[in-house]
């Protein structure tokens, strides 16, 4: 959680003010961050969530333990459609935790299957997080 509040606070969000940090720890022990990263053109704007996976991912992790999500929201932010597609291929063992970085010290825990049920997967997924 620690790691996503200091993420959060290097997220741009120049258009909605949002900021979203994350941080995601590999099974490697190691702690990739992402925070959110907006466009005036809103479709090309990435989650944090993405960002932190396709950071691991790109540095060769493929199994995963967790991932914190905080923003100033009531009860923490939720990841995103999207977000919840990529971690239930990549990371479907992974626990989810959101907070309100207002209140860190509440934290909602979630399975990605609670997350998104019945996800879509190619049969033959490489994802062994």
């Amino acid at each position: 959680m620690a790691a996503a509040l200091k993420a959060r606070l290097r997220a741009v969000a120049p258009y909605s003010g949002f900021s979203v940090g994350a941080a995601l720890l590999a099974s490697s022990g190691r702690v990739y961050s992402g925070i959110n990263v907006e466009s005036a053109s809103y479709g090309l704007t990435v989650c944090a969530e993405r960002v932190a996976l396709f950071k691991a991912l790109s540095e060769g992790e493929r199994q995963f333990d967790a991932i914190a999500v905080v923003a100033s929201v009531a009860q923490g932010a939720m990841p995103c459609g999207a977000c919840r597609q990529l971690l239930a291929e990549y990371a479907p063992r992974a626990v989810v935790f959101t907070a309100d970085s207002r209140r860190p010290g509440v934290v909602r825990k979630f399975k990605i299957k609670e997350l998104l049920p019945l996800a879509f997967t190619w049969p033959d997924a490489r994802a062994t997080g």
